[in-house]
């Protein structure tokens, strides 16, 4: 099940449409892109027209394997974030964007219960 809102981009909609086997999948718009939520677990995210996934050590091999890049919140600086660019190839599969997606979710899911374990 998904839920569109109405400010969607055209990209946005057809992440959100691609990834509709994954469960309830959800964008919210943040710092003039979209976050994306899987049962309100931030998972991944849209930047200036692509998709980024949340990694960690687990799943980030994979990402740099198909040669994605870090998500550069400011393209002018050197930071990254945890979130890997997608590859064209998956983004047209669902299946497979819905295989990477549950990888991210996982990621997001172990980030939040390590979290929850230094409190």
């Amino acid at each position: 099940m998904m839920k569109r809102k109405s400010s969607e981009s055209g990209f946005e909609t057809f992440v959100v449409d691609q990834l509709a086997d994954l469960g309830t999948v959800t964008s919210r718009k943040m710092f003039g892109g979209a976050g994306l939520y899987c049962d309100d677990l931030f998972f991944g995210l849209i930047a200036r027209d692509q998709l980024y996934l949340k990694v960690d050590g687990h799943t980030r091999p994979l990402f740099e394997k198909e040669g994605c890049s870090p998500f550069r919140p400011y393209p002018d600086k050197p930071s990254t974030m945890q979130y890997y660019s997608v590859p064209v190839d998956v983004l047209e599969s669902a299946r497979e964007l819905v295989e990477w997606a549950r990888r991210a979710v996982a990621a997001a899911r172990r980030a939040q219960t390590a979290k929850l374990k230094k409190r």
